[in-house]
């Protein structure tokens, strides 16, 4: 679904990534651990096009065809889902107008009449009860006021509603009490299926505890290290990353 070879990106003449290489298929979770400043949020920046960075090297592949010269809306359109760190603020916008609005773009670029009003209402029903949201909660303005928990499971009904082919999960358990974590990883495992894919860049081991990845790649200062099973996240989270850099050195 996702291949990414010899990527090189940079903001302001500043390298970021050194040739990072990456393949997921339909069906798998991976995830991207790493310490500070080494990449993982640009690489999902880079990924869903955010023309911030610039890439110099390198190309994207999802469901292959190449990206790298598409613009954010377009990847968007395609079925690439980026679930920000912080959520932006847009008041005087409903959850629900929001979704609506995105929702009616899509089909719209591919070629497809809005969706009718009812069919909206039933699938806005389905998926805030799968995710045991407040009907209430689809009024507010987007991300006006909600706490940090609120603003993630936002973000994944978002995604629910949506269906993306590939969703990236950028630090989404950033400040989320462990409750709140577990209600946005059930959210997270409810969306999977067979024909789409999540990459899930995360700090701490304990995300992945709920939400389980086939595969876990390290990032290390632009680069992926090393790559393996859950186990490895555990192994990260005991010994940290200088052994890894060590091995790197060997």
């Amino acid at each position: 679904m996702l291949k990414i070879h010899n990527l090189h990106a940079e903001v302001e003449g500043e390298k970021i990534l050194k040739g990072v290489n990456l393949e997921i298929n339909p069906g798998e979770v991976h995830a991207i651990m790493g310490p500070n400043g080494s990449g993982k949020s640009t690489l999902a920046s880079v990924v869903a096009g955010n023309e911030e960075y610039e890439v110099t090297e390198g190309e994207i592949l999802f469901d292959k065809s190449n990206i790298s010269e598409l613009s954010a809306d377009e990847r968007a359109h395609k079925g690439i889902f980026l679930s920000f760190q912080y959520p932006v603020e847009i008041p005087g916008v409903s959850v629900t107008n929001f979704i609506k609005t995105a929702i009616n773009q899509i089909r719209k670029a591919q070629g497809l009449k809005d969706m009718p009003a009812n069919e909206m209402l039933k699938k806005i029903r389905e998926k805030s009860a799968m995710l045991g949201m407040d009907r209430k909660f689809l009024s507010r303005s987007l991300n006006e006021s909600f706490s940090g928990g609120e603003k993630k499971r936002n973000e994944i009904f978002q995604m629910a509603m949506l269906e993306p082919q590939l969703a990236i999960l950028d630090e989404t358990d950033s400040g989320l009490d462990i409750d709140a974590l577990k209600i946005v990883a059930d959210g997270v495992n409810k969306l999977r299926t067979k024909d789409n894919a999540t990459l899930v860049i995360t700090h701490y081991q304990r995300l992945l505890d709920y939400i389980v990845p086939d595969v876990v790649h390290v990032l290390v200062d632009g680069k992926i290290i090393k790559s393996g099973d859950k186990e490895l996240a555990k192994k990260l989270e005991k010994r940290g990353y200088d052994w890894l850099k060590e091995e790197q050195l060997v």
